[in-house]
């Protein structure tokens, strides 16, 4: 297993999930907010409307871990727990898409993903 990038991505998107779950039910986040946020960072494909490029790029922005964490951990300690739970939603967002086999993206086509070349 730990000879195979893929799988090792497709099981750490999944602990981020799981992860985000658990603590977005510790901050008391609201089901509801989760369920109405959970596909926002999928906004960003529209960029593909445009070209593979723009559409990439703005996919990969959203979709990559460093935001997401900088945000969770900014407003983690800071009382901002509205920010925080933003931030766990994008997280799970991110984790799903990844246990899923969703992976950032070239600017070439859609599918031509960073898991997709590490199978």
């Amino acid at each position: 297993m730990f000879s195979k990038p893929g799988i090792l991505l497709r099981v750490e998107g999944a602990i981020v999930f799981i992860l985000s779950l658990l603590l977005y039910r510790s901050a008391a986040g609201r089901w509801g907010l989760f369920f109405l946020l959970f596909l926002w960072p999928d906004l960003s494909m529209v960029g593909y409307l445009v070209s593979p490029k723009l559409g990439s790029n703005l996919y990969n922005i959203v979709h990559t871990y460093i935001f997401a964490l900088a945000l969770a951990g900014l407003t983690a300690f800071q009382n901002r727990n509205g920010a925080f739970i933003f931030s766990l939603i994008w997280l799970a967002h991110i984790g799903l898409d990844r246990a899923l086999g969703y992976g950032l993206k070239y600017p070439t086509f859609f599918k031509d993903t960073h898991l997709q070349r590490a199978m």
